[in-house]
């Protein structure tokens, strides 16, 4: 199951479990869109992946599973 990350590991702009916003790799590594399309142009950064947009965790499903709340913040600022 996705973590649901609660924001972009670039910018550290707030990605709440049902934003439109968030993209994710395979690893999971969350982004905001526009850190993923005009500052990493769909790559990401950590393991070279494609981004696509996070899928919304349905509410009842989000109660019983909630979002992850640990913030993930790059060391190495995203090219």
């Amino acid at each position: 199951m996705l973590e649901l990350r609660p924001n972009c590991e670039c910018c550290d702009a707030d990605l709440p479990p049902d934003s439109t916003e968030a993209s994710i790799c395979t690893y999971e590594c969350t982004f905001c869109a526009t850190c993923a399309t005009e500052r990493l142009r769909g790559a990401c950064p950590n393991c070279g992946g494609n981004l696509v947009a996070r899928p919304i965790r349905p509410p009842a499903m989000l109660a019983k599973d909630p979002a992850s709340t640990v913030r993930v913040v790059r060391e190495i600022a995203c090219v």
